[in-house]
């Protein structure tokens, strides 16, 4: 029984993690409109996390706001043909520019 109470603490305290074929992917996070959202990159390939709950109303423009966050914070452009999830994870490709400096991870 106690164990069963452990393990979501512990699961909660991790925070978010991005799918093992983005282990070593740079992080980045942000906060916008109330919420949390972690963005992984590696390569050309993205993956959005929005942490916390969201009330149902609010989906539509959640997901709108993950598409927005993957060129502010990585630099790079979505492939939005790419582009599938929902208002909790999205994965998609990009497209990096080579030489344009990318802004500064998130510890």
């Amino acid at each position: 029984m106690r164990v069963t109470l452990i393990l979501p603490l512990f699961l909660a305290a991790c925070g978010a993690q991005p799918a093992p074929h983005m282990f070593g992917a740079e992080r980045f996070e942000a906060s916008r409109g109330g919420h949390d959202y972690v963005v992984f990159l590696k390569g050309n390939r993205v993956e959005v996390i929005r942490l916390g709950w969201a009330s149902p109303g609010e989906h539509q423009a959640i997901r709108a706001r993950m598409i927005e966050l993957i060129p502010e914070l990585t630099g790079c452009k979505l492939r939005e043909s790419s582009l599938q999830g929902d208002s909790g994870e999205m994965r998609g490709l990009v497209t990096c520019p080579r030489s344009a400096p990318r802004p500064a991870p998130s510890a």
